[in-house]
């Protein structure tokens, strides 16, 4: 392998040599080592951004792909490559992990470790979205788990302890699912052709010619799903997603992105496509389920934190139902609010975390009046939470409407139930409902005395915030910048669903001779 010419690794590996350099650096030198967890999250950005730029737009494929043999005897390989879809994702993790790293400079207590945390959860993220050998994606998918488990624990909220193991358990067993159903077909793959892989471009194509029977692909399909699901996070899946990252830091919450949802897109949705399709309607359900029950559970939230956990979570909902839609319109929706969340909620979190370095609380009852302390930073979140309830002219409203205009053409072509698209359609209203409720109690009214103080943002606090503000208005008022590459992988991706709606929508037309017909 030519290590100068591979920018997939360099930028994976990137955030691991600066952990091994913080680890040389010695004791009491905190300055330092924020520092240098910053220059090698800079670095790893730069990397990023020079594979955006020389990406090309025009092709569906896979680019700047690296294959080397790590397991030869199983079939295994360190197995590399992004498409118009993980770009996008690959460019936001770095970024937000800039953000994340830079909001940790207010950590006192164990520094160094904080900061080795934070890079490693950056490698385990970006090797999810490169990642096409299922093995080396369960790798990564996994490693997630354990950075993710000692931030909570060691430097979480109220029952920190508690919260981390829920968060772990739920997630470890989760995933056992996705390991069984690789191995499961990997084992097929092999008592069918002699070859031992997990290569998943090889599965997929090995599935789509008959290589496995219906029923199992069904089971395989759910041991994908539910880790995935559980990842998301999915309603009824959800339970460890308020509690864990309630409790949760908040650097780690700010980069955590939707990996979940990214499992679906990338393996279980292509690789059994016949039982993704069979699984469609309930998907669609669960999702517009989860946006309704999202908003509801939010509109009784006392902490803005947990009120945008829920909006995290009406979020993903939005994200399924784009994605079972099964079509080029609801895919390029997904994938464009699965950018856009990360985005809005990261912003919107880094100015909570802001916030809470201010006042030590984020309960709204104990909040009020902030619009007068504090009108740059109360303007400023008041765009982000604007962009969360797709108002027009954001990212949030371009996502959301695609995601719903899929759905509805899913719908009108049979294959989905209608009443969950307008179901979908009434939680962007809840949504609107409890965001401005709770920017209301906190943002006007009275100032309470202990808060006549506050100071408004800096310099170097705007500084972290504008980029993302200037995203959602980039996205919001030119989608093609991004969508130009997602829907060349749009096409690529539905075709098998899509000429089966497109079918059912021309059957549905009224024939000219039909006309005349008595």
């Amino acid at each position: 392998m030519d290590w100068a010419t591979k920018i997939l690794s360099w930028t994976l590996w990137m955030p691991m040599i600066g952990v091994g350099v913080l680890l040389l650096i010695p004791r009491g030198q905190e300055m330092m080592m924020r520092g240098v967890a910053l220059v090698f999250a800079l670095i790893t950005l730069g990397l990023a951004g020079v594979m955006v730029s020389n990406f090309d737009p025009t092709s569906a494929g896979y680019q700047f792909v690296e294959r080397v043999a790590w397991l030869p005897d199983f079939g295994v390989n360190y197995l590399l490559g992004v498409d118009g879809v993980s770009i996008w994702l690959v460019g936001l993790t770095a970024l937000l992990s800039v953000f994340a790293i830079s909001l940790a400079f207010s950590i006192q207590e164990r520094v160094r470790e904080f900061l080795i945390l934070m890079l490693i959860l950056e490698t385990s993220l970006l090797g999810v979205f490169m990642a096409l050998d299922l093995v080396l994606f369960y790798v990564f998918f996994e490693l997630t788990l354990v950075p993710s488990y000692f931030l909570i624990a060691l430097w979480g909220g109220q029952e920190r302890a508690s919260s981390a193991l829920k968060f772990f358990l739920y997630t470890f067993l989760g995933s056992i699912f996705l390991l069984i159903a690789s191995l499961v077909l990997a084992f097929e793959h092999f008592r069918a052709t002699g070859i031992m892989t997990f290569d998943s471009a090889v599965l997929q194509a090995f599935v789509a010619q008959g290589g496995i029977p219906g029923g199992l692909e069904t089971w395989l399909f759910l041991g994908f799903a539910i880790a995935f699901a559980v990842k998301l996070p999915l309603v009824p899946f959800h339970t460890w997603w308020p509690q864990a990252m309630g409790a949760a830091p908040i650097p780690l919450v700010v980069v955590f992105l939707k990996t979940g949802a990214y499992g679906f897109l990338r393996f279980a949705i292509p690789l059994f496509p016949d039982a993704a399709q069979g699984f469609a309607s309930l998907m669609i359900a669960l999702s517009a389920i989860a946006i309704l029950y999202a908003a509801v559970v939010a509109t009784m939230q006392t902490d803005i934190k947990r009120l945008a956990l829920f909006a995290v979570v009406s979020h993903a909902g939005f994200i399924m139902m784009g994605l079972f839609a099964l079509n080029p319109v609801g895919f390029t929706g997904s994938v464009l609010q699965q950018v856009n969340h990360g985005i809005t909620m990261g912003a919107m979190f880094l100015l909570l975390g802001m916030l809470e370095l201010r006042t030590r609380t984020l309960e709204i009852d104990s909040l009020g009046g902030l619009k007068a302390q504090m009108p740059i930073f109360s303007a400023l979140f008041l765009i982000v939470m604007l962009a969360s309830v797709a108002l027009p002219g954001t990212n949030g409203f371009v996502g959301e409407f695609l995601c719903l205009l899929g759905a509805y053409q899913s719908a009108h072509a049979g294959t989905a139930p209608l009443g969950w698209v307008i179901a979908g359609v009434m939680g962007t209203v809840l949504s609107a409902v409890y965001m401005l409720w709770m920017f209301q109690r906190v943002f006007y009214g009275p100032v309470r005395e202990r808060w006549r103080d506050l100071r408004d943002l800096t310099v170097a606090e705007l500084a972290l915030v504008l980029p993302l503000v200037a995203l959602i208005f980039w996205v919001g008022l030119r989608p093609a910048s991004l969508t130009q590459t997602i829907d060349r992988v749009a096409q690529k991706w539905s075709s098998p669903y899509y000429s089966v709606q497109a079918g059912s929508l021309l059957s549905s037309k009224p024939r000219p001779q039909d006309k005349d017909t008595p």
